[in-house]
């Protein structure tokens, strides 16, 4: 499962820096975008099987709720797009992608798996 993860994770993040530094609103922006989110779907969902770090409810840590809250920002950034509130959806996707930045960025410090892989 941490396979998975990391996987979505960083086609995640190439994804997402793809939809922040290209034109919005056309074919390509929509086809990468359902990829981008099933990415990030599958890294918030993959990260419930990885325990560990900081548990305190039962095996899971503070890192699950940030994936509680990319779920919400998905469905939230899905519903704005359809609905063609573009400010909301772009508020929703950006602060998704930051989430995703920022688990990154937990990700690489020191005692964590993929700091020890990389360090």
């Amino acid at each position: 499962m941490i396979t998975l993860h990391w996987l979505a994770a960083v086609l995640a993040l190439i994804l997402g820096a793809v939809q922040l530094l290209t034109p919005k609103g056309d074919r390509r922006h929509r086809k990468v975008g359902w990829a981008w989110v099933l990415a990030m779907a599958t890294t918030a969902v993959s990260s419930f099987w990885i325990h560990g770090f900081l548990p305190i409810v039962g095996p899971f840590s503070p890192i699950h709720l940030l994936s509680v809250w990319v779920l919400f920002c998905l469905i939230m950034a899905v519903v704005a797009a359809r609905r063609r509130r573009l400010r909301m959806h772009r508020g929703f996707t950006i602060g998704a992608y930051l989430g995703l930045v920022g688990a990154g960025l937990g990700a690489l410090a020191p005692g964590r798996l993929i700091s020890g892989w990389l360090f």
